[in-house]
Formats: structure tokens, C-alpha cells, sequence
């Protein structure tokens, strides 16, 4: 059965709820279907706001062949196979196919510049749906070809419409009473989307009571038991997010995978998992395995360059790696320490064997007369301070106790004898 979204998609312009600015009387989508000239264009907006029923209700009213595809889930291969499709429906003077893309921020440049002849040339239209600005996400040779229209998050107004035509419609409250004695929590936690509304009202229609009081503490405590409903501009994005980073830190692939998963099924952008990974081989791995960045940065720049699907793999591999590469926040844990130290106390002055002289007076004031070169001693090494004489012999730096570490220990003590006596 299809989802209740799904069920209450519109199917002409009337219906659509919201988006006046676009579709509304004398409005650009409005004449652009009374004319039957339809530009290829790029649908820029937050979820759930009707990219996707704008883009089949365009077709549906210009009885234009429609194709979908998405970004997550299609590659090159099917961006050609849908073009030649649509050259093979074209007959004499027969009106271009629909080709709408979903999440097209998230094709490569590759995938992008696939669809430039096409579009130029009229082989198909291009709809193409973003939450990204499509300014830096869309191919400036793609975009230069397409009309941009910003589509607006739901109005209260808006949602209550929906909210009161399910009600009528849909078979899941045929035989309910159902009464809202409040809809804020409703409304502030779909926030503007009208498919978070549906996913809510659909979990109030399976309810097995025939006589319904909602109110928010009901609607509270319902998103809190689905906790698959992910929310990525909202609480639940960070609690995912924070999921993720302790199965990592916990050294648990399996935990990683699947809260990361959970991320990709609802839409996250694969950019701010890799931020995520980012931070975890910097705070988490650290000094225990340096390599732990140095895969991160790789993957970054492997998952612009691919694109869906197979960055999924990418960021797979990515993940599991730094569950299990031994853990070290020896590193995160002396920046704050020192960081802490500084922000506490006076500001001290730099040694002045430690100074540049860079003008005479500034040698006549002893500016690094004491200064000892370290490459001009055996190992490159010469015991000399580097700290205010004040805070000499403060410890920021601790070794963790893991193969890499244990290396900087012998290293520090063996140069410093006492001073990094660990």
C-alpha cells in the first residue's frame, strides 16, 4: 500500500497546496502551462514543500511522457538510457519528454554534463529538484540552461489545509471521530513539510481507537516511539549524527554502519558525514593512527568526484576503517588543556631567546642572543626551553598507551630526559 504522502499527492495545480508565488493566477508555472512552453528548470526548496508533485503535475497537464530518476540511486548509465529512450518517443513535431531528477546536487560533474546536449538541444525538458542552492551544486553550463524557481517551506496555514483534506479523504480516518484539541506540536515538528505532516497523521490513522483525541503530548510521545522517522534539519539529524561518532569512537562497525545508513536513507548529504568522520579521525583516532585523516580527506574527495550510489561505498569503507583503527584523544585533550590555560591566565611574554631580532635595537635588547639552533646538534636536538619560565614544565601533551604513541613517548623522553619523564 502506498504511503499516506503518497495517496495525497496532488495531481493537478488546483490541488497543490502552497507555492501561489509560482503556480497561483497570472503566476510563471501557471502561464507556462496555459502556453504550453515549458523551460527546463531546476526546483529549489526544503523538503516536502512539492517539488516532486509540481514536477508530474507539470507533465500530467501538458500530457508530456515523464521520466524520474534519482540522483541517490542513478548513475551516467541511466541518465543515457532515459536520453535515448526520449529521442525514441519524439516523432515529427511531438512535444519534448519530462526527464525530472531528484536531488540533482547530488549527480558529479560527470553526471551533470551528461544531460547539457539533451537539454540544449530539446531533446527532453529537465526538471531538476535540490534542497542545495543550486548556484553552488549545479554545473554553471547546466544551470545557465535552466530556469531557477524557489519553492517556499509550508505556511501553518498550508498544513492545516492538508491536515483537514486528509481527514476527509483518506480511507485511514473513513470510520474515526477524530477531534485536535491542539496541532502545535503537529505543525512545529513538521515544520513547513508536508510529508512529515502525512508520516504523522498516518501513525494517528493506524491507531486502533475509532474515537481520536490529538492533542501534542500524543503527537510527542508517537515521534518518539518511530524513532525511523529522521528528521535532518532537526533534533533527531544530531542525535543520528552523535550515534554515529560514539559507535566509532566505540570501535563498533556494525553500530557505525547502521547509523550512518539511517543518515543516508533520510536524505543527509554525504558532505556533513564525512565532516562527521572528519572530526571522529581528529578527536577519536588521533594520534593512534594519523592515517585515520588521511583516508577521511581521500574519501571527501572521492565522494565529489563519484557521486550516488557508489559514494555509499566509499563512505562504508571510511567508516568501518575508523571503528577499527586503534583510538587516541591524547591530541584533542592537550589543545584543551592548553587552550584553557591561555584563556586563564595572564598573558606571558615569549622568551626573549625565542624572539626575532629584526632590527639593531632589538639585538641590543638581547632579542634571541640565547637561541641555540637545533640543526647545528647532534640529532638535531639541543635541551633549551621554549616555554615562559613561568609555566616551564607544564604538561599538555599526554601520550595514550597504543603502538604509535608509545613511539612519541620513547622519542620525547629520550631527547628531555626529566622534562617529558612519562
Amino acid at each position: 500500500m502506498a504511503p499516506l504522502a503518497e495517496r495525497m499527492r496532488p495531481v493537478k495545480l488546483d490541488d497543490l497546496i502552497g507555492q501561489d508565488h509560482l503556480t497561483g493566477k497570472s503566476q510563471v508555472l501557471r502561464l507556462a502551462i496555459e502556453s504550453g512552453h515549458l523551460p527546463s528548470m531546476i526546483l529549489w526548496g526544503p523538503p516536502g514543500v512539492g517539488k516532486t508533485s509540481l514536477a508530474k503535475i507539470l507533465a500530467n497537464e501538458l500530457k508530456r511522457p515523464f521520466h524520474i530518476l534519482s540522483a541517490v540511486q542513478s548513475g551516467v548509465k541511466d541518465v543515457r538510457e532515459v536520453l535515448e529512450k526520449s529521442r525514441n518517443q519524439r516523432f515529427f513535431d511531438q512535444a519534448a519528454p519530462i526527464l525530472f531528477i531528484d536531488e540533482i546536487h547530488r549527480f558529479n560533474k560527470g553526471q551533470q554534463d551528461a544531460l547539457l546536449a539533451a537539454v540544449e538541444n530539446g531533446t527532453i525538458i529537465l526538471i531538476g529538484a535540490t534542497t542545495e542552492n543550486p548556484s553552488f551544486e549545479v554545473n554553471a553550463a547546466l544551470l545557465s540552461r535552466c530556469q531557477v524557481y524557489l519553492l517556499k517551506s509550508l505556511e501553518d496555514r498550508d498544513l492545516l489545509k492538508l491536515i483537514d483534506a486528509i481527514v476527509h479523504k483518506d480511507f485511514l480516518f473513513k470510520d474515526k471521530q477524530i477531534e485536535f484539541q491542539e496541532t502545535a506540536a503537529l505543525l512545529k515538528l513538521a515544520n513547513g513539510d508536508a510529508r512529515k505532516l502525512c508520516n504523522m497523521l498516518e501513525m494517528i490513522g493506524s491507531l486502533n481507537a475509532t474515537n481520536l483525541v490529538v492533542d501534542d503530548e500524543l503527537i510527542t510521545k508517537l515521534v518518539q516511539e518511530n524513532p525511523a522517522i529522521y528528521d535532518k534539519d532537526g533534533e533527531m539529524h544530531y542525535d543520528t549524527a552523535s550515534a554515529f561518532i560514539k559507535s566509532i569512537r566505540g570501535s563498533d562497525p556494525n553500530a557505525a554502519l547502521y547509523w550512518m545508513a539511517r543518515m543516508i536513507e533520510g536524505g543527509e548529504d554525504p558532505r556533513f558525514i564525512v565532516r562527521r568522520m572528519y572530526i571522529s579521525a581528529a578527536e577519536d583516532i588521533g594520534l593512534a593512527n594519523p592515517n585515520a585523516m588521511l583516508l577521511v580527506n581521500a574519501c571527501h574527495q572521492a565522494v565529489q568526484m563519484v557521486g550516488w550510489p557508489e559514494s555509499r561505498i566509499l563512505l562504508s569503507e571510511t567508516a568501518i576503517y575508523l571503528a577499527c583503527s586503534p583510538k587516541s584523544n591524547s591530541a584533542y585533550l592537550a589543545i584543551d588543556k592548553t587552550l584553557n590555560l591561555v584563556r586563564n591566565s595572564k598573558t606571558l611574554a615569549v622568551p626573549l631567546h625565542l624572539r626575532n631580532a629584526v632590527t639593531k635595537l632589538m639585538g641590543d635588547l638581547n632579542y634571541g642572543k640565547e637561541y641555540a639552533y637545533a640543526h647545528a646538534f647532534e640529532n638535531q636536538f639541543i635541551d633549551q626551553e621554549y616555554l615562559p619560565e613561568s609555566i616551564s614544565g607544564t604538561a599538555f601533551y599526554n601520550p595514550s598507551e597504543n603502538p604509535n604513541e608509545d613511539k612519541n613517548r620513547s622519542f620525547l623522553s629520550e631527547r628531555w630526559k626529566n622534562k617529558y619523564n612519562y
